[in-house]
């Protein structure tokens, strides 16, 4: 879905929250950033509204949109959360991998940590592969943990990301005995034996090619 799909998505939602009145309407369509960013800087507005404008101020590229987008990224309703997701990759603030991470590692609101993990896979932040690392590795010693899909989610990114400092944690989820995490996770490992392979081939060819462009110039 594109922006323009994700923004009527979101109004859709807002909707009925909002009433569906002039102010809706408003910051839909017509308010400017200047409107939507001191709308942020003010108290005391509904959190329908604040989500809203954060999520076009994001769209747009301004950073004023990042602090509130943030909070609404680890908030308790899944819906908000996946909405700040799509506007922080929008965004392209270089402090979006760095809250992500703190956000999906907080162990303290780990029922919360599904989209900042996402996220994290999404930019490819460098902060991805050691925050996914150590969420599973809660996960997994977790004698029956109830955020299975939060330890899927991170099996998954790390075979996406093709990592191989990821290759223990994926081994041990492998090694589990959770049906739906082990069979991800050895799609993870064929990933990233497959993406080792690539990089050896990538190598052996420079290597080989190396003598050769030598020995034609003597």
């Amino acid at each position: 879905m594109d922006d323009e799909g994700q923004l009527a998505a979101l109004e859709a939602r807002l909707r009925a929250e909002s009433g569906g009145g002039f102010a809706h309407r408003r910051l839909v369509s017509d308010a400017e950033p200047a409107e939507l960013a001191e709308l942020l800087g003010e108290p005391g507005h509904p959190l329908w509204a604040r989500e809203l404008a954060a999520f076009r101020l994001g769209l747009a590229g301004d950073g004023r949109a990042f602090e509130p987008l943030v909070l609404l990224l680890n908030h308790r309703d899944a819906p908000r959360c996946a909405s700040a997701a799509y506007a922080l990759a929008r965004l392209g603030d270089p402090r979006t991998g760095r809250a992500a991470a703190a956000l999906a590692t907080n162990e303290l609101r780990v029922g919360y940590a599904l989209h900042p993990v996402r996220l994290l896979v999404a930019l490819r932040a460098p902060e991805a592969v050691p925050a996914l690392v150590t969420v599973l590795e809660r996960r997994l010693a977790a004698d029956r943990d109830p955020h299975r899909e939060i330890a899927l989610a991170c099996v998954e990114g790390l075979g996406a990301l093709g990592d191989p400092r990821a290759r223990d944690v994926l081994g041990r989820a492998r090694d589990s005995g959770r049906q739906e995490l082990a069979a991800a996770a050895r799609a993870a490992l064929r990933a990233l034996q497959a993406e080792g392979g690539e990089e050896a081939a990538d190598a052996a060819g420079a290597g080989a090619g190396g003598p050769a462009e030598g020995a034609g110039r003597t």
